[in-house]
């Protein structure tokens, strides 16, 4: 229990063709933070993003380099908490990604496969292999280090599932779940580190959207419960993925007990809200934050005639379904 937020309960990892929807409703009981902040940020592009599976056609791209990112980052770690000598780790994490990136199935294989628009085009296979190098080689006598886990593994990549004690009509709980990309310590307090790519300029109007910010309250909750390891809050290393150059800026955002506390009070109205909303099969639009959070994706689609939306969404979109419950 933390800060008088009642009892939780851990859950084991569940099948990873279960469903995060109650069975025959629309009614969601395991949230992580994407689905979570769909949500909050519009119920309307909720609707089109976690009930109806529609994702932009291009949005592949940006997703796969951060996944490539992540993943040859999480080897790097794992290798070095094993003992593995600083520039063996780094060549076997870059012939890891090479191979990775010409796997089959990629959304990319070199910049000239790559989609025409500008913030696409930065992310080819040549800068993610500069990007991930460089951020190795800037951080390479980082003293934020990885904890170890009580068996002895990294805490990298780690899973959560947890129960929290709020549910759905008195019977099912709902459960929080997802993924921290790292837990270390730093100057002798345990962190989550959380690793970002962008394509803007990483000055203070890019760490301030992060504070607060619902990923960081969940990652920061995640950690105290699913682990047992009281972070201060969570330090973010974001990349700066531009034209012949990457950059790199680390952040901290910090959290009070009462500032968790807070966020679990909020986060049990926004359940009830959007148990109102699948009951009455309606999600209405947020119309101010069409604009926002760098313009919703689905802009174009509520500007038209309710009539008319399945079409457009239909030539424009193509579905994708975001499980939360699916490992990585």
């Amino acid at each position: 229990m933390l800060g008088g937020r009642g009892s939780t309960v851990e859950a084991p990892i569940m099948d990873v063709h279960q469903s995060p929807f109650l069975a025959g409703t629309k009614i969601q009981y395991a949230w992580d933070s994407t689905s979570l902040g769909w949500l909050k940020e519009c119920p309307r592009k909720y609707q089109y993003h976690m009930i109806e599976g529609w994702v932009g056609r291009g949005e592949s791209v940006h997703l796969e380099y951060g996944i490539l990112y992540h993943e040859a980052l999480e080897l790097f770690d794992r290798l070095r908490a094993a003992g593995t000598p600083h520039d063996d780790a780094l060549i076997q994490v870059i012939r890891q990604t090479l191979i990775d990136t010409w796997r089959e199935g990629r959304p990319w294989r070199a910049s000239l496969d790559l989609p025409s628009d500008d913030k696409a085009s930065l992310k080819s296979r040549e800068n993610l292999v500069r990007t991930i190098v460089w951020y190795i080689d800037k951080f390479r006598d980082d003293p934020a280090q990885t904890l170890i886990l009580p068996s002895g593994k990294p805490m990298v990549e780690l899973h959560f599932q947890f129960e929290i004690d709020f549910s759905y009509n008195m019977s099912t709980h709902y459960a929080l779940c997802g993924y921290l990309d790292r837990i270390v310590e730093f100057q002798g307090e345990p962190f989550v580190m959380d690793r970002k790519t962008a394509t803007t300029t990483l000055g203070s109007y890019y760490f301030e959207q992060f504070e607060p910010d619902n990923q960081m309250s969940l990652y920061t909750v995640a950690s105290q419960i699913a682990f047992k390891t009281p972070v201060r809050g969570v330090i973010v290393d974001a990349a700066q993925i531009a034209v012949g150059f990457s950059r790199f800026v680390r952040s901290f955002v910090f959290k009070t007990p009462d500032q968790i506390d807070e966020w679990m009070k909020d986060l049990k109205i926004w359940l009830r809200l959007a148990e109102r909303f699948a009951e009455a099969n309606y999600w209405p639009q947020n119309d101010k934050s069409c604009h926002k959070y760098g313009g919703c994706p689905f802009r174009g689609i509520c500007s038209k005639s309710p009539s008319v939306r399945d079409k457009f969404l239909e030539s424009s979109f193509v579905k994708r379904e975001w499980n939360p419950l699916i490992p990585r």
